[in-house]
């Protein structure tokens, strides 16, 4: 693996260990429980959206392989912190396993992804560095929203 995808593979596994990390002191009702503000996902949804997200992005988009994602049914998700650490191991695994075998000429290859890949919107061209890229941004948005998530999730139960 070149320089560039191991720094990719390791902030990409690093912001997903951070995300469980940020989790680990919930009870099982905690990290389901959206907060109640409108429109508030619970920490298990944010989770798996950026598993998800992850996984069709490096997987799927950058790496090439035969991956499904079923984006709405992230929304609906609901698990344990077993669960999760579980599913972000495995990710992190199939990452490492991906990149090892992707060819660096092709990370300026470009590409327009499948709808089901791509989640909301229309589909654009990008290239498969840009799809190495976008999950690290994504990702860490949405660490800063579970941050918050059990920042609110505790203060509710006084602590």
């Amino acid at each position: 693996m070149t320089p560039e995808l191991e720094a990719l593979e390791t902030c990409l596994r690093t912001t997903l260990d951070d995300i469980v990390a940020a989790v680990a002191g919930l009870s099982e009702e905690e990290l389901n429980r959206a907060p109640a503000i409108p429109m508030a996902n619970s920490c298990f949804v944010i989770a798996t959206h950026v598993l998800g997200n992850v996984r069709a992005q490096v997987l799927g988009i950058a790496c090439g392989l035969d991956i499904h994602r079923v984006r709405p049914e992230e929304f609906k998700a609901r698990g344990s912190l077993t669960d999760l650490q579980a599913s972000s191991a495995r990710l992190s695994q199939e990452m490492a396993e991906a990149l090892a075998t992707l060819e660096p000429s092709k990370l300026d290859e470009r590409l327009v992804p499948s709808q089901e890949l791509w989640g909301e919107g229309v589909p654009h061209e990008q290239s498969r560095r840009e799809a190495l890229l976008h999950p690290l941004e994504h990702a860490g948005i949405h660490l800063g929203q579970i941050l918050l998530t059990v920042d609110l999730l505790k203060q509710a139960r006084g602590s």
